[in-house]
């Protein structure tokens, strides 16, 4: 019995050895079990040893170990929390995507490690009994990437019941997982493009919906027992129906059958796969499609030229600025000072609860007959403010247009930093003029009809939320480049912009789009109907301003952008700027009943 004592406690001995050598850092305690975690150092807590010749606990012991190691040593939990989405499915499969990141980073430098991850991760996933479908969502999830990540296997029972679920996964992914690759030891990287690749899912948003369609259904059949009735009759029915007929159901057919009607159906497992491909989208329209998301990019604007350059540049952008640099200065200061007046404390006086108000003691002095007097501070409406500034970069806007539209941008970012209310930029526009890579594709696919998108999408972050103006600031002069302006596919840089905005914390948000017309992509328009993408806009922005927490401003240069936003401008000079910012502006600091969804 001592002998196996010491057996364990010598194997406890090595992996807090090992934790510390792995990590990196000698500040970090390993406790197990049950143990009573008493410690100001960073700690690590793994299962018991349960017998001394089980060597599955040994082995699931050793890949915790690395494992979490490994997490202390290669990821940052300030860039982990700065991408991590909102929903709950969203973040368990972001956990996964950044496990695995750490982990391989730790695979490729030790081979002993990758041994030990591995091999218990096989254990553990041929074990598994799924039987939910959130379930089966997150380990197909994890079992997708991981083959690609590690080149591990599945048994054919596994692989059967993961099957649908990695099918719709690989048709997402497939085109990332190089990209993903390539970025492991860039952790914000990383994150920021696995965080967008599981937004545009759209998973929770999809459960949320169903979970509200059951809900439906079953007031409805609380109010009406006899429809419950004919319901279970008619299910009987079909499922007798099934029995008596011979061979399996033709998937295939029934999928065909699903989409006409618009209902789902049930896989051999009866569960419901989440990644269905027909599902109607939360945004826009459901008869609005991409070709092909293989070669859209969304990337910085630092990344896409030098700094030589983004300096020369902005010096031609502070060169107009400039000419406007008395007005400029008074526009800033008078907005600055119309939101600080907003942002100011203001009480609500005599009350029956709240705070003491001291300054109404003397009446008590004077008659202690007197009631109390209590204040509180009113809620102010926008201290907690997100500020997307989603800016067309399409060859239309060249010249005037696009340098109001930066001057605009900067302006903004400079004077709400100012005030406290965090502000982005963001352009989008297309890689390519008249199709690109995309359109290549669907030539070699013999031209199928009505392909929906058809170019590659180019979104550019030119200021992230969290990054000071200072060290955006040349950035914005990219704008000016000559050539970085070509076609505008709206719809899609809105969603974009929502997805984004949605996996902030701020309480309030605004989007304030600037665009000087329609969208237009001569590749999709010439392949598909004439209203193709005015279409698609036109529902995604009633999307947004009916459905979502986010406030929609669009100011048009140029053009009257009426007819698709509901609270929208027009300007011509930068001189419009004054009233439209200082009016339109901090009139969205007016708390508005919408009904939101999260």
């Amino acid at each position: 019995m001592e002998k196996k004592t010491e057996i364990i406690e010598n194997f406890k001995t090595a992996i807090g050895s090992t934790v510390k050598s792995l990590s990196n850092s000698e500040d970090v305690e390993v406790f197990f079990g049950s143990q009573n975690v008493k410690s100001e150092k960073t700690t690590i807590k793994l299962p018991e040893i349960e017998k001394i010749n089980n060597k599955i606990n040994y082995d699931q012991i050793r890949a915790l170990a690395d494992s979490e190691s490994l997490k202390l040593r290669f990821s940052n939990i300030n860039t982990f929390k700065s991408y991590e989405p909102i929903g709950n499915i969203s973040k368990k499969l972001y956990q996964i995507a950044e496990k695995i990141r750490y982990e391989k980073l730790g695979s490729d430098r030790f081979k002993g490690v990758k041994k030990n991850i591995t091999s218990y991760y096989q254990e553990r996933i041929n074990s598994l009994d799924l039987k939910n479908s959130e379930d089966k969502i997150v380990e197909s999830f994890e079992n997708y990437l991981r083959e690609k990540f590690f080149n591990s296997k599945n048994n054919k029972d596994l692989e059967k019941k993961l099957k649908v679920y990695k099918k719709d996964l690989n048709d997402k992914f497939k085109n990332r997982i190089t990209e993903l690759n390539d970025l492991v030891n860039n952790q914000a990287k990383y994150n920021s493009l696995i965080s967008t690749l599981i937004s545009n899912m759209s998973l929770d948003e999809q459960v949320e919906e169903e979970d509200k369609q059951d809900e439906e259904n079953k007031e409805e059949n609380q109010k009406n027992p006899r429809n419950q009735e004919k319901k279970t009759q008619k299910q009987e029915q079909e499922q007798q129906e099934m029995s008596i007929e011979a061979g399996a159901p033709d998937l295939d057919n029934q999928a065909a059958e699903s989409d006409k009607d618009g209902t789902e159906i049930e896989i051999e497992d009866n569960s419901k796969s989440e990644f269905k491909k027909n599902i109607k989208s939360s945004l826009g329209d459901i008869k609005y499609k991409t070709y092909t998301e293989e070669f859209d990019e969304i990337i910085k604007a630092e990344d896409l030229e030098n700094e030589e350059e983004l300096n020369r540049l902005r010096k031609n952008l502070d060169q107009q600025l400039l000419q406007l640099k008395n007005f400029i200065s008074k526009l800033a200061n008078k907005l600055q000072r119309k939101l600080l007046a907003k942002q100011n404390r203001s009480w609500s006086f005599d009350l029956e609860e709240g705070l003491l108000d001291t300054s109404k003691l003397t009446r008590i002095i004077m008659d202690p007959f007197n009631s109390l007097s209590f204040k509180k501070e009113k809620d102010v409406e926008f201290k907690d403010t997100l500020v997307t500034i989603l800016i067309d970069n399409s060859g239309s806007m060249r010249g005037k247009p696009i340098s109001v539209a930066a001057i605009c941008a900067d302006i903004l970012a400079r004077t709400l930093e100012r005030c406290s209310v965090k502000t982005e930029i963001l352009g989008f526009t297309t890689k390519h003029w008249k199709g690109g890579l995309s359109r290549e594709k669907w030539m070699k696919n013999e031209k199928p009809t009505l392909p929906g998108r058809l170019n590659d999408l180019r979104h550019i972050i030119y200021k992230s939320a969290d990054t000071p103006w200072r060290q955006a600031k040349n950035n914005m002069g990219l704008m000016l480049k000559e050539g970085l302006l070509k076609e505008n596919i709206d719809g899609e840089a809105l969603k974009w912009a929502y997805n984004k905005m949605s996996r902030r914390k701020e309480d309030r948000k605004i989007l304030m789009v600037i665009s000087d017309g329609a969208p237009v992509d001569d590749s999709t328009l010439s392949t598909n109907t004439s209203d193709y993408l005015e279409s698609n806009l036109k529902k995604t922005v009633k999307w947004i301003e009916n459905k979502t927490n986010i406030e929609l401003l669009a100011i048009g240069i140029g053009h009257d952008v009426t007819r698709y936003y509901n609270q929208a401008v027009k300007i011509t000079d930068v001189q419009d700027l004054g009233d439209v910012m200082i009016n339109q502006l901090t009139d969205l600091f007016v708390e508005k009943n919408k009904s939101t969804i999260h």
